[in-house]
């Protein structure tokens, strides 16, 4: 999933954000591997990543403008979705755009044994 969050709150508090990345990791029932964060200066922007056995949560903020642009991609019985809620309660936003890309073989990909190269 893609999401966009407008009109957040709390974009700039590095550990606030390890901790709703952490509680997205817990509520979709994912397994966090590794989370690695940078805190940006002058504005106070924070980009990072979850690194999940099912995948990964990515995270990239503008709280001068009050927008998030967030990665949330998982496989197995993860429950992605979960992470909306936990994402709205969190940083309050105005607004919260979803889009869904169907990846991988549920999405049609063909299972092959050897990578094609050109």
């Amino acid at each position: 999933m893609i999401i966009d969050l407008k009109g957040a709150d709390r974009l700039d508090d590095l550990k606030f954000v390890e901790n709703t990345l952490i509680e997205c990791v817990e509520k979709s029932k994912a397994t966090l591997l590794h989370i690695h964060l940078h805190h940006f200066t002058p504005n106070g922007g924070v980009s990072g990543v979850a690194v999940l056995a099912e995948s990964h949560i990515s995270i990239h903020t503008w709280p001068e403008k009050g927008y998030a642009a967030l990665d949330v991609f998982m496989c197995g019985d993860s429950e992605p979705h979960n992470s909306i809620d936990v994402l709205k309660k969190a940083f309050g936003p105005d607004e919260v755009l979803v889009e869904e890309i169907r990846r991988g073989k549920e999405a049609g990909a063909e299972e092959t044994d050897e990578a094609e190269t050109e």
